[in-house]
């Protein structure tokens, strides 16, 4: 892993050396706490840094045998951080060997494989450089070239700690709430009636109908729309579009609030409901809305019961209806309410589809208005990065692409641009190089810093 790594032509070296290496980051989504950064977290040592809510890396862990007390447990820190390093070591294919390599490299100085030889010195040699001010969480995001990053934030949260970082003249990164109201479309959640109370107490609107909780929701965009919030995040394990008429919608709402269970059909015709109204606000707001889709969550019962939710027992599903997206975007397009859309699959079968939908709803005057998501969770390896970009390649606009995200909870996980950015070049010199494309070393290096860089800036308005 040398300075060369994943640069297998000369044309990816010069891109990547001369160009994509060179431009900041833009992290439009991911996890990592605001608090975190507004009180400049430090860490104790490379564990909490490191392994604390990384699910990638519990996942391979658990594969790898590893007792749970070593994982989530109350095993001591050290002793998870060996228990982790011994079994890298056998991580062979694995893309967290690479990720793992790269962050001890760039933020630890440290070259060595890490494995159950070298466990001990790597413990004793990153913990030195942690008790450093240098390793602060802030410090750590300045470090890594950061412009802007986009938390994930729920529309009750109060967002001071976005407050508490715009105001500190300190701390020159770009730090902005992103909407994620989730659990507000849940409405199968057994604890969504005391929710929708929490969103009716914070927004000062009581919600009492269907159309209260939009009201409410509205009231909430502004404050974030406020606290310079552009973009939009949503989960869910397929995108549905089931439309209902108005009242048949209310009368959904009607039953949930008196805790009363709805059928699989009516939870789709009102999650279908609640979707276009967002896209709709979105639209109105100038939001991009992020959708993840594809994925069954929270499969192991006994495991959730034990310790949670995100903890490394979620799935690739495959019952995403190509038709009912499709379905969807036609909706508010039909209305000319369609926003800026980025459209991401846990499944890589999905690839050909969103490429296909994307391309029907394209128009001037944003680049990529409709916009298929970099490789997503399980995908974001490099075979799955490459997957996605030839498949978008094949079907639309690569050099309009917004490039890579961390989806993280980490502060080192910067380095997965940086593989991402290895990747992209690695794939674009192989096409020149074979003679698919013309050796314009200028444009080339322009289209390899829109896709890093730019085009995020310009489509979210950064």
């Amino acid at each position: 892993m040398d300075s060369d790594f994943l640069l297998s032509t000369e044309t990816a070296k010069v891109l990547y050396h001369n160009y994509a290496s060179a431009v900041p980051i833009i992290d439009y989504h991911c996890h990592i706490s605001p608090e975190e950064i507004a009180h400049d977290r430090r860490f104790e040592n490379i564990t909490q840094v490191w392994l604390g809510g990384d699910h990638y890396k519990w996942r391979f862990m658990r594969s790898c045998g590893v007792e749970e007390r070593l994982i989530t447990g109350d095993a001591s820190d050290h002793d998870k951080f060996i228990a982790w390093a011994t079994v890298l070591g056998r991580a062979i294919g694995n893309p967290l060997y690479h990720w793992s390599h790269l962050e001890l490299q760039r933020y630890f100085d440290f070259d060595k494989p890490l494995c159950a030889a070298t466990a001990e010195e790597a413990w004793e040699h990153c913990n030195k450089i942690l008790n450093d001010p240098s390793m602060s969480a802030r410090n750590i995001i300045k470090k890594s070239n950061v412009d802007v990053i986009c938390t994930t934030d729920d529309p009750v949260d109060d967002l001071h700690f976005h407050e508490q970082i715009a105001a500190d003249p300190t701390f020159d990164v770009t730090v902005l709430p992103a909407w994620r109201p989730d659990l507000a479309m849940y409405i199968e959640k057994p604890d969504y009636v005391a929710y929708i109370d929490r969103l009716s107490e914070v927004s000062g609107v009581s919600i009492n109908s269907f159309a209260s909780l939009i009201a409410a929701l509205k009231v909430r965009m502004e404050y974030f729309a406020a606290r310079g919030c552009k973009v939009s995040d949503h989960g869910m394990a397929y995108v549905y579009y089931e439309p209902a008429p108005s009242g048949v919608i209310e009368s959904i709402f009607a039953k949930r609030l008196k805790r009363m269970p709805l059928s699989p059909h009516e939870e789709a015709q009102f999650k279908t409901a609640f979707m276009l109204e967002m896209g709709r606000c979105y639209h109105r707001l100038g939001w991009a809305m992020q959708l993840h889709f594809g994925v069954k969550r929270d499969n192991n019962t006994r495991m959730f019961n034990a310790i949670g939710a995100n903890t490394g027992f979620d799935c690739t599903d495959n019952c995403s209806s190509a038709a009912q997206l499709a379905d969807f975007l036609n909706a508010l397009d039909a209305t000319n309410e369609l926003p800026k859309t980025i459209l991401y699959s846990l499944n890589p079968t999905d690839n050909l589809f969103i490429g296909t939908i994307i391309g029907c709803f394209q128009e001037g005057p944003t680049v990529g208005k409709i916009q298929q998501g970099s490789a997503w969770w399980f995908n974001d390896h490099k075979n799955g990065m490459r997957e996605q970009m030839l498949s978008l390649a094949s079907q639309g606009n690569l050099s309009g692409f917004l490039g890579m995200l961390t989806d993280s909870r980490s502060f080192l996980s910067y380095t997965r641009h940086e593989y991402f950015r290895r990747i992209l070049c690695d794939l674009i010199g192989t096409l020149v190089e074979n003679g698919e494309f013309p050796a314009d070393t200028e444009l080339l290096g322009s289209i390899v810093q829109d896709i890093s860089y730019y085009n995020a800036k310009k489509y979210f308005g950064f």
